[in-house]
């Protein structure tokens, strides 16, 4: 199911009530085992099952797993797995870097119990020393860097996967997405020319002849390193990790050159020479901006997937009974065992 621009708060409401008619039915309200005393409960998905016409060809999705985004994490994988033609080849590897691994592994799992996962330890010492302070808090945790090393951490027989972040839910066949073609690209995402591509970095960086030429010979466009198709065989056989930990060090021990986080140093490395992919895979910037996280409205086009990047998370805004009217759109995938918003007990 693919979701076109609403033109006003009872076009999007209808939706969300679309939605909820293809959902309730499926979600067992029976209680599940609390894993961990300090991780948040979640009902018990259902099983979804392959159809006849499916093969066995494993899409391979990637995702950093941690106790403060869990409850997005349900969400994008119910929404996966609800809109798949053949979910049962969908093999989920999460990358954890705290000791709450294996509670997390049992909430998931209680939760999923068919899913095919792992959960792989991100060692967090991998980036420590070469993170520099960001205009978020949130961007600067190590987990935000572990897609930069994700091809490192996953199996060497892992040749490509999608790699998405937990604040999103896909409305469409993640198939769609795994099937683009990557031509001989390392990465595959939605790109965005039009957006002002200077702000991302200091005038610093731009003043520096010997920086900025980085971009000589290429095109360079905004592209959101939350949801990628990466070649990681590619990744690893040509040391992109070390390509992007260069800008890393540049940035912590030369001179201020970004304000953002990890999303920069992709951009040095690979901005203007990713496949385009079209941006219904990302509509992205649901959760407002990085400073106050005010609520933004649907961008024109078609809709694939729905990611709130910025500040402001839908299952915070809806738990403090202030969301913004797109936030309604993720409600519906909330596991959430107190979650009231759709769901009565």
């Amino acid at each position: 199911m693919v979701f076109r621009r609403c033109s006003s708060l009872i076009g999007l409401l209808s939706l969300v009530m679309v939605i909820l008619s293809r959902q309730v039915w499926g979600i067992r309200l029976g209680m599940v085992r609390r894993p961990s005393p300090e991780l948040p409960l979640f009902r018990e998905a259902p099983a979804f099952r392959n159809g006849q016409e499916c093969g066995s060809s494993t899409i391979n999705v990637a995702m950093t797993l941690d106790a403060n985004y869990l409850r997005g994490t349900m969400a994008a994988v119910l929404s996966m797995l609800q809109h798949s033609t053949c979910p049962e080849n969908l093999a989920f590897h999460f990358l954890s870097a705290h000791d709450d691994a294996p509670e997390l592994f049992s909430s998931i799992k209680s939760t999923f119990p068919y899913l095919n996962m792992n959960i792989y330890r991100f060692d967090s010492n991998r980036v420590r020393g070469k993170i520099s302070k960001s205009i978020r808090q949130a961007l600067d945790q190590p987990l935000n860097y572990a897609r930069i090393y994700l091809a490192d951490t996953i199996p060497p027989h892992v040749k490509r996967v999608i790699y998405l972040d937990s604040d999103l839910v896909v409305v469409d066949d993640i198939a769609k997405l795994w099937g683009v073609d990557m031509e001989h690209k390392v990465v595959a995402a939605p790109e965005y020319c039009h957006a002002n591509f200077t702000l991302y970095f200091t005038d610093a960086f731009w003043s520096d002849p010997l920086l900025s030429e980085t971009f000589q010979g290429r095109n360079p466009c905004y592209f959101n390193t939350g949801v990628m198709v990466m070649d990681v065989d590619t990744w690893r056989k040509e040391r992109y990790t070390q390509k992007v930990e260069h800008w890393m060090a540049v940035q912590k021990q030369h001179k201020r050159i970004y304000h953002l986080g990890s999303l920069p140093p992709f951009l040095l490395v690979l901005a203007g020479n990713i496949k385009a992919v079209d941006h219904r895979w990302n509509q992205h910037g649901l959760g407002g901006d990085n400073f106050e996280g005010k609520c933004r409205s649907l961008h024109p086009g078609p809709i694939s997937l729905l990611h709130w990047s910025g500040k402001g998370k839908p299952w915070l805004r809806l738990d403090s009974r202030r969301p913004c009217i797109v936030d309604y759109l993720w409600a519906p995938y909330d596991l959430y065992r107190s979650s009231r918003h759709f769901f009565e007990e």
